[in-house]
């Protein structure tokens, strides 16, 4: 007896490992089929019908003991038998995974260790549940079956009808659409039959309820209907922004996810360096990242909520890269104005400092004589005690990563000139100068120059003066180094007064611009626009007329009887006006140019195109 429990737990365990084989393909098909694209894929059928060749190897005997069957023959066995036959089962799917089976074996027993003759036979008729993980080539199932069982016992007993429970399940190698072969299909079966207590009158009698163990190993073809198409995969996209950054920069990363069903819930799952985030972005903390490229990852998880969380039926992922840059470093300019100062002298040094990150900068400077002081932007070199000669300024910036940048600039120390002695500064030749610096203004045509053209306006007689005033004022300056030139500015009545207030300052500015021009240094030369305040009234014109050595009697007389265009005339001019040491010369002398060649120009009326009171006339 214990022969025979060995031979039925062998036989389990035997089955157990061939019902683990489909399983195991299935799980490396289904890891396979999952690093393809969703088209490898094949669409898995409604309806499965298999027909195919069965082998059944079926255990069990009676175990009633002679006291209390009596002379009722030996027990009944069914030991090692080989009943071969055909199987045929039909399966509905509900969907790519589930379905249920109908299933029929017809089994006759084919030779064993109790002789010939023996017309045992197996016939089972079955329905349950079926599960599949349908794949490109291979397709593993399980099944459980419950039915009944018409089996015939061992020698010429008569059929009877049982309960059947069968388990099991196998691996289709995929064809194509339609078509699979059934590789193998290992089953347990349990049949319970009840044979009663009645004599046959044969050598073995059947005595009351018979179980029977049996292993069926089938094979076949299987054929496909219909069809489950598989749902449309997920996918996912995931962008950063910006792409290149510096340590501190935000940067967003951004995921796109597409065919997902509404019905159900998306989770994402962020990971990577600094990557936090719970929804479809994220945020990445890039201050302590160093120089490099860094990879942000993103998954998306479809499927239906639990108790325990998301049951996940689909998923995606997508990565996406961007890139940590080191900090550039900054750079500086360095520059000095004046450039070139006396003895004791100061100037203003200004460092431009840019960096190409906007990082907070510090300041510093160094003087190789003399002394500078200043922490920002700009600094005041003081030459005081400092050699005549060029002192080598040096410009610092640093950022707050600790990187630095230099730039140099000069600055002249000019020896100052020798005192100009009292006798010479009374000589001849000063007042000879100063005589000569007292010259006629510089006089303009109407609504000259325009802001259009600031560099208009000065005729070739106009021109002329302020040649001589240049060349006279320089010889003045080696004598007087401290002497100025004061530009004043007029502009007629004519026009508003915020009108004749730019107009003014445009002639100054015209004129200063043309001293320079002649080599009348900048910083002796200043200027004021007075606009139409400090005209001169008729009277006074009339004057200037009358003292005006270059008109006849005659030529007097005939321009005062224009007397108001003259008028107008004389105050479209800038004065010049020499200054020592704060102390004003005599105005120049505003003898108007009738006798030059351009005077008609200067004496012409225009009319103002606009800036002028409507109620007016130029």
């Amino acid at each position: 007896m214990n022969s025979h429990v060995l031979k039925s737990v062998s036989r389990f365990l035997a089955l157990v490992c061939l019902v683990s084989i489909p399983f195991t393909l299935g799980a490396q098909n289904s890891a396979q089929r999952a690093a393809k694209t969703p088209a490898a894929d094949a669409n898995a059928s409604k309806w499965d019908i298999f027909l195919g060749y069965s082998y059944l190897s079926p255990h069990g005997d009676d175990t009633l003991s002679p006291a209390i069957c009596g002379n009722c023959g030996n027990p009944t066995h069914y030991y090692d038998e080989q009943d071969v036959g055909g199987i045929f089962s039909a399966a509905r799917f509900f969907n790519r995974y589930v379905g249920v089976q109908a299933e029929v074996g017809i089994h006759e027993y084919s030779g064993g260790v109790y002789g010939v003759g023996n017309n045992d036979g197996f016939t089972t008729f079955t329905g349950g549940l079926v599960l599949r993980n349908p794949g490109a080539k291979f397709t593993p199932f399980g099944h459980a079956l419950v039915g009944g069982a018409e089996v015939s016992g061992p020698y010429h007993n008569p059929n009877t009808l049982g309960l059947d429970i069968t388990a099991g399940g196998g691996l289709d190698y995929e064809l194509n659409h339609h078509w699979a072969i059934r590789m193998i299909q290992a089953d347990y079966e349990y049949m319970n039959v009840n044979f009663g207590t009645n004599s046959t009158g044969l050598l073995y009698n059947l005595h009351g309820s018979l179980g029977i163990n049996a292993m069926r190993l089938s094979g076949g073809i299987v054929y496909h209907s219909g069809e489950f198409t598989p749902p449309t995969p997920v996918t996912l996209s995931v962008s950063v922004n910006p792409a290149t950054i510096y340590p501190g920069d935000p940067v967003t990363a951004t995921a796109v996810a597409g065919n997902l069903d509404p019905k159900l819930n998306a989770i994402y799952a962020w990971t990577g360096t600094g990557v936090t985030g719970s929804g479809a972005s994220a945020t990445v903390a890039t201050a302590t990242l160093a120089p490099g490229s860094y990879t942000v990852q993103v998954q998306v998880n479809e499927g239906k909520p639990g108790k325990e969380g998301l049951k996940p039926w689909q998923s995606a992922s997508a990565s996406a890269s961007f890139t940590v840059k080191a900090f550039e470093p900054p750079s500086i300019s360095c520059s000095a104005s004046p450039s070139t100062i006396n003895v004791g002298g100061t100037s203003t040094v200004t460092a431009g400092g840019i960096s190409p990150q906007n990082r907070p900068l510090t300041y510093g400077y160094t003087a190789s004589s003399g002394s500078i002081s200043g922490s920002g932007a700009t600094a005041e070199f003081n030459a005081a005690g400092a050699p005549a000669g060029t002192v080598q300024i040096t410009c610092n910036v640093s950022d707050d990563k600790g990187q630095l940048a230099t730039a140099t600039t000069s600055i002249s120390i000019a020896v100052p000139p020798p005192p100009i002695p009292a006798i010479a500064a009374a000589s001849p030749e000063m007042k000879r100068l100063e005589a000569r610096l007292a010259l006629h203004s510089v006089f303009f045509p109407t609504a000259q120059p325009r802001v259009e053209k600031p560099d208009g306006g000065l005729l070739p007689s106009q021109q002329g003066t302020l040649t001589t005033l240049a060349t006279d004022f320089q010889e003045y300056l080696a004598l007087k180094p401290d002497a100025h030139l004061i530009l004043s500015g007029h502009a007629d009545v004519r026009g508003s007064v915020e009108y004749n207030q730019a107009l003014s300052e445009r002639r100054v500015a015209r004129a200063k611009e043309f001293l320079i021009e002649k080599g009348v240094p900048e910083a002796s030369i200043e200027t004021r626009g007075l606009g139409k305040d400090q005209n001169l009234t008729a009277d006074q014109v009339k004057d200037l007329v009358e003292q005006n050595p270059d008109l006849s009697a005659e030529a007097k007389a005939k321009v005062l009887r224009n007397v108001s265009v003259i008028v107008l005339a004389q105050n479209r001019r800038v004065d010049v006006t020499l200054s020592n040491q704060g102390e004003k010369s005599e105005q120049s002398v505003r003898m108007y140019p009738f006798n030059a060649a351009d005077s008609a120009t200067l004496l012409e009326e225009k009319n103002l195109k606009s800036h002028s009171k409507p109620a007016t006339k130029k």
